[in-house]
Formats: structure tokens, sequence, C-alpha cells
């Protein structure tokens, strides 16, 4: 990819955007062109966030939001990859903080959040949710959820229609099943009873 003022490194979680000190318009444009060039291989393509010259923070979320209004691709909240705190489980499971996230995630991408996480969408094969509380998926859930990192066994995974390639609860793994899932007609949750991961029809108390 030709230098110029914006350039795009690729690290093993996503891609890094760096931009040298110029005139915003002119970044902007170049943003664009490469972008518009690049479009293929940038979908399905974590953003970790913008490293800029004496950017100031409004001009950073500007060129942020050319990124993920315009070309509709995914960038981490603030530009800023979230890393979950391995010293010691989320306690936070019946309230606390939330990430909400209101798209389809789709392959390779993968999601990180010490709180709990709503999902507004799909999970499509291949992505990966990790939280260190619940996760809560307002659609279908195909990927891989690890709910309760950092050891906690009161975490749920959630979802309207739940497929996932492998669950796990704090310590525990639960994976697919051999054969085709039958699909259900009712959310489900997963969580963790006498030691092992159960799915289970969610049934409001009444």
């Amino acid at each position: 990819m030709k230098e110029g003022l914006v350039n795009f490194k690729g690290v093993k979680e996503g891609i890094y955007i760096y931009i040298k000190e110029g005139d915003l318009e002119t970044i902007k444009k170049e943003l664009e062109e490469k972008i518009q060039q690049y479009i293929e291989l940038f979908k399905g393509t974590n953003f970790l966030g913008i490293k800029g010259e004496n950017l100031t923070e409004y001009e950073t979320k500007e060129l942020l939001e050319i990124i993920r209004e315009k070309y509709n691709l995914y960038v981490l909240k603030d530009g800023l990859p979230s890393y979950l705190e391995e010293d010691g489980p989320f306690d936070g499971i019946d309230e606390g903080k939330t990430k909400f996230i209101n798209t389809t995630i789709r392959s390779g991408q993968v999601i990180e959040y010490d709180g709990n996480i709503v999902i507004i969408g799909d999970v499509n094969p291949g992505a990966l949710i990790k939280a260190g509380g619940n996760i809560i998926i307002l659609g279908i859930m195909r990927g891989v959820a690890h709910a309760g990192v950092g050891g906690n066994p009161d975490a749920i995974v959630a979802a309207y229609n739940l497929q996932p390639t492998q669950l796990r609860i704090g310590n525990i793994i639960s994976r697919k099943p051999d054969g085709d899932i039958s699909s259900s007609e009712i959310p489900e949750v997963a969580r963790v009873k006498n030691g092992e991961v159960i799915i289970e029809p969610y049934l409001p108390k009444k």
C-alpha cells in the first residue's frame, strides 16, 4: 500500500491507522480513497484505532465516523481496544458496567470487555465474544462465546437463537454437539449447573 498521510498497519488483533501531520481535508480525502481501493480487504477486519501526529480528539472521532458510518466497517468503541482484566472475575453479573454493540459481528471479529456485553444483532461463525460478565445476543449466536472470563461461574450466555460453535462460562467449556442443531422458537440461556454448562429455554417468571 503506497505511503502517504494515511497508512494502515496490521497486527494480530486487527488494523491501526497511522496519520501523518497534514491538512484534515487532505487526510479525509486520502483515507476515503484508500478505503475504497481496499474495501474488500478491509471487510471483516477490526479497526483498532487511529494513531496520529497532532490530531485532536474531535478530528480523530471525525475520521473514525467516516470508517464506521460511510463504509460500514467495524471500529472498536472510541477507536481503542478494550482488554479483559484476567486477575479476577467480574462480580457485577446482576448489574454493573455493560457494553452495547448495535451491529452484526462478522467472522474474524473479536469483541472483548471486562463487564457485560449486549449485542443487538447476530454473531456469525468465526466470531469470538469474550466478557468478564454476561453475554446477551439479541439475534442468532453462531460464533464462540466466553462469559465469566476470570473464572466467574455465575455468568450466563443468552440469545434469541443459541447455536454457538463453542460455549465457555468461567473455566467450564461446552462444545457444539455433533450433528445439526434444531432452531428453538424461544430464547435460550446457557448457564453452569452442577459443574456443567447447560442450555435451557428462557421462561420469564410470571
